[in-house]
């Protein structure tokens, strides 16, 4: 990767992430940003991200549709944009990044009872008092 993602290219990979192998029309389907986008626009985005390194992609068994994955790890892709926003909007404290996350209404007690255990698990395993 000789560069970071585009923001669009990040929402493709996200959504890859979650579920691959798709179809270009899955993915569009699966878009978050509520963007009308045609089909075609899509998959240039895609062959262009293929060329990248990004993404790759295989013949399905049946029918004509291509098959996309991604090529390259969520956190080799999110930790250098995480490490960086983290430092440039929070004076490198993760801490404020947590608490401007809960100061959100997207939190529900499932959230937090997962951030809980990802920080007990941080801990035992970063001999951490």
């Amino acid at each position: 990767m000789s560069k970071k993602p585009s923001d669009f290219e990040l929402q493709i990979l996200g959504v890859l992430w979650e579920s691959a192998p798709q179809t270009v029309r899955e993915v569009r389907a699966s878009l978050t940003d509520e963007k009308e986008r045609a089909y075609t626009s899509v998959l240039s985005v895609m062959q262009v991200m293929e060329k990248k390194g990004y993404l790759r992609r295989e013949k399905a068994s049946s029918g004509n549709a291509d098959l996309w994955s991604p090529a390259v790890d969520r956190a080799a892709v999110t930790s250098p944009l995480i490490r960086g926003w983290v430092q440039q909007l929070f004076g490198g404290r993760p801490s404020a990044v947590m608490q401007q996350l809960l100061d959100g209404d997207s939190v529900d007690a499932s959230e937090v009872a997962e951030i809980r255990r990802l920080l007990k698990e941080y801990e035992s395993n970063n001999d951490v008092s």
